[in-house]
């Protein structure tokens, strides 16, 4: 199995050979902000980067070239305009030519597309004609949106979510050409966004509306999006941050929590508190400890599970990286190389495949 680790500077590639972790340094000073695995062809990796644009890895990670190629063919309208690179997803229905169709966001807000395997992009203008568009905004740069993540459905071909930081979470059900605006009561701000294959149209939201609004952290739509649900029974932080559900039980949920942003995440000046909840079959949310780092100076977990490993959780923050066996109810440390500087950082994306 093979780990890619985005973390504040740089792209650790972890790949798991004998039993032991073996960590390898890549993309080093470009700031990776989001990772993508192409889930039919594993070995192509996709990740961005905070003004260094979009890199892709046709060796699992070995060696990486930059795509899309924002400073040299944007005025051709071929490339990735902007080279703030905030999310990349790359689809298991849509194929061209052996390869997943991409889809990459930026800051300012856009949304591209590739289905060429990253060569050559189209910018899906209509969402940005939404309603709802002018009202987007940074909480610290009121003049600008970004993209925060693109979801992909896993069981619908051109099915997609957008979830805008901050101010919305819409969606396009034909590839981008068209465009639904975000629902009344659905999250503003999502952090993360899930589906799962054995459940169509469930769509799993850990947002920071909570910090604002408390009880609307976890939202919940069981009909893609259309109205949500907002359990949060048992919840005592409400600014989530990570979400990662079972691949073997759509039920069980894991989420990353912290009380307001400053405590989740590595401003100056501030000490970090974060937490990680569990829920399933119905129950209320229950915090989970064990084998966990302290909760003060930990920044927000970012989570993750394997398609191949039922029952397993990820989560990495300024800490380490833990796994749990045991669908989130105890934890270990993986055994990596873990520089003191990462300590002090907000690790960004966590990805995995099987290659």
């Amino acid at each position: 199995m093979n780990m890619y680790l985005a973390m504040e500077k740089e792209l650790l590639v972890v790949r798991q050979q004998q039993g032991k972790w073996q960590t390898e340094a890549h993309l080093v000073g470009m700031q990776p902000t989001c990772v993508s695995v192409d889930p039919l062809r594993p070995e192509r990796v996709y990740c961005g980067t905070f003004g260094r644009g979009l890199w892709r890895s046709s060796d699992a990670g070995r060696s990486w070239e930059l795509v899309g190629e924002a400073s040299m063919r944007s005025w051709k309208g071929e490339g990735i305009t902007y080279p703030e690179l905030m999310a990349v997803a790359v689809s298991l229905t849509e194929r061209a030519g052996g390869y997943g169709v991409v889809y990459a966001g930026t800051s300012p807000t856009a949304v591209y597309r590739s289905e060429d395997g990253g060569n050559t992009w189209r910018e899906l203008k209509e969402l940005l004609k939404l309603p709802s568009a002018p009202t987007w905004a940074l909480p610290d740069r009121p003049s600008i949106s970004r993209v925060r993540l693109i979801t992909l459905d896993p069981g619908v071909a051109g099915h997609l979510f957008v979830a805008i930081e901050a101010g919305a979470l819409i969606r396009s059900q034909d590839g981008g050409m068209h465009w639904e605006d975000r629902q009344p009561d659905g999250p503003l701000d999502t952090h993360t966004l899930l589906m799962h294959p054995l459940v169509p149209n469930r769509l799993y939201s850990a947002a920071g509306d909570g910090f604002l609004k408390q009880g609307r952290g976890y939202n919940e739509s069981y009909d893609g999006g259309q109205t949500w649900q907002h359990p949060a029974e048992g919840l005592e932080h409400h600014y989530l941050w990570g979400a990662a559900v079972d691949p073997a039980n759509p039920d069980t949920i894991i989420v990353s929590a912290a009380e307001s942003p400053d405590l989740a995440h590595p401003f100056e000046g501030n000490a970090q508190s974060s937490f990680i909840y569990r829920k399933t079959s119905g129950q209320p949310w229950r915090r989970v400890t064990q084998g966990l780092p302290d909760a003060q100076g930990t920044v927000a977990h970012t989570l993750a599970s394997n398609s191949e490993e039922p029952g397993v959780f990820y989560a990495l923050c300024n800490k380490g990286c833990y796994r749990s066996a045991d669908a989130g109810e105890s934890w270990e440390p993986l055994l990596l190389p873990w520089k003191s500087d990462y300590e002090h950082q907000q690790q960004q994306a966590l990805a995995m495949s099987n290659v």
